[in-house]
């Protein structure tokens, strides 16, 4: 059986409000319904689209009581409770790259960009407020319409 499509990707985090922000206020995710897990969490999706189980799973860590956590979960060791910091990035495509960069520089968020040789793509990298590293990739015509110019 092929994989057909990322389901969705988990960011533990102490700070689930900051996240919240990052990933709604500056990647333009929605937040939708979530099951009544015994752990605090937002769900977040593409625009209203909630025919899927969500993009972005948030999953907030209480460090002083992870039991609703450890009862879904199972059982993980202390460092856990601050973040697996298991994924190096995760990566979307997207449009308006004017609109992105007015979004970081507004939030004061710290990126980088660059343009990949031959494949038509502009890159622009941050990380989120858990420390994983968000690549948004944009059409390179996007990049050059706006002065940019790579060798």
């Amino acid at each position: 059986m092929p994989i057909s499509k990322l389901a969705h990707f988990s960011v533990r985090t102490t700070d689930i409000e900051a996240t919240r922000r990052f990933y709604t206020g500056i990647l333009g995710f929605k937040e939708g319904y979530r099951p009544a897990f015994k752990f605090p969490g937002i769900w977040l999706y593409r625009g209203g689209d909630e025919a899927d189980y969500g993009v972005v799973h948030i999953i907030g860590i209480d460090k002083d009581d992870p039991s609703g956590l450890t009862e879904y979960l199972g059982e993980m060791d202390e460092s856990s409770l601050h973040g697996s910091g298991a994924i190096d990035h995760v990566a979307f495509l997207a449009t308006d790259l004017a609109d992105m960069r007015r979004r970081l520089q507004e939030a004061g968020l710290e990126y980088r960009e660059r343009t990949v040789p031959d494949m038509g793509l502009h890159q622009v990298f941050m990380e989120d407020p858990s420390g994983v590293t968000i690549e948004l990739n944009f059409p390179a015509a996007e990049a050059l319409a706006s002065g940019v110019r790579h060798e």
